[in-house]
């Protein structure tokens, strides 16, 4: 059984925010607000603290907090199962961004015996590195080594399923960089320039949500240096977009419309019991490439 994993998956405590109108009984439990107007319904709705979902493979959580709307923290929980974006018109430039980009994006899978979890990546170089996110791969692993006896393999465009090793990890950042044989013919891809991404400039979040692999979706940078806690470590600046981002897109490229890889897609916010909202944050290109670049000279 395949199991797309990545930026979620339904499990975890919901955090409730205080002024989202619900309470604890005698019993501890939640009990629903007494039914009101669409106006104040709406108001509520907005005052729920956003929750940002990262999850590893396995499906347990791999980040933290990030700013709520009043600038308390809202906490990080779990992905609730959505469902897939539906095609949408693309204008000419993002139509031949995702041309450029596709054939470097992959699927990335761990065998976990009765299972198969991942996300995705992207190649990176002539000598067939490609970036992922670090907690899809979720257990410790030795550079070339399988990872805790689970076999890391890629799928390509084109379908073909290839052996991977890691390279190295950095939980810290939530990078990973994997290797294939020169076999696999993946196309790397271009890196945007330091300080080139600007505020509104149109993007495409390209990867494999819920399984669903060379999936596009566009939409635009919402904001820079957005604070966020990811993987491990502490708080970390992300390129936050509203390109739509599932489970499964972890450790995709979120690239512009030159086909340039500005991000890698890692966390999403989303209110109780809701899917991808339009809120998702991806780990600025040029903090991934020093991660990268650093696992690379450590591991070969």
């Amino acid at each position: 059984m395949t199991v797309p994993t990545g930026l979620g998956e339904p499990r975890g405590p919901w955090f409730i925010s205080p002024e989202a109108g619900r309470w604890a009984g005698p019993d501890g439990s939640v009990a629903p607000p007494a039914p009101e107007s669409p106006r104040g319904w709406r108001r509520r709705l907005l005052a729920a603290a956003a929750v940002l979902a990262v999850s590893a493979a396995s499906g347990g959580l791999a980040g933290a907090v990030v700013s709520g709307w009043d600038g308390g923290p809202a906490r990080l929980t779990a992905l609730p199962s959505p469902s897939p974006s539906s095609s949408v018109g693309l204008p000419a430039d993002l139509v031949a961004a995702a041309a450029q980009a596709l054939p470097g994006v992959v699927s990335v899978q761990v065998n976990r015996g009765t299972m198969v979890s991942g996300g995705s990546g992207f190649a990176i170089d002539d000598q067939h590195h490609i970036i992922t996110n670090d907690h899809i791969l979720d257990g410790d692993s030795a550079p070339g080594t399988p990872l805790n006896g689970h076999q890391v393999s890629i799928v390509a465009q084109d379908g073909r399923r290839i052996p991977a090793e890691v390279v190295g990890r950095d939980p810290g950042s939530d990078i990973a960089v994997l290797r294939v044989p020169p076999s696999a013919g993946l196309r790397p891809l271009a890196l945007a320039e330091p300080n080139s991404t600007e505020v509104g400039e149109a993007v495409l979040a390209v990867g494999s949500p819920l399984g669903l692999s060379g999936t596009v979706t566009a939409g635009i940078v919402s904001a820079l240096d957005r604070e966020v806690m990811l993987g491990n470590g502490g708080r970390q600046t992300a390129v936050q977009t509203d390109a739509s981002i599932n489970p499964g897109n972890s450790g995709g490229p979120l690239v512009n419309a030159d086909g340039e890889v500005i991000g890698v897609n890692t966390a999403i916010a989303t209110l109780e019991g809701a899917g991808s909202i339009g809120i998702g944050f991806a780990i600025p290109i040029q903090r991934a490439e020093q991660t990268a670049d650093a696992i690379i000279r450590r591991g070969g």
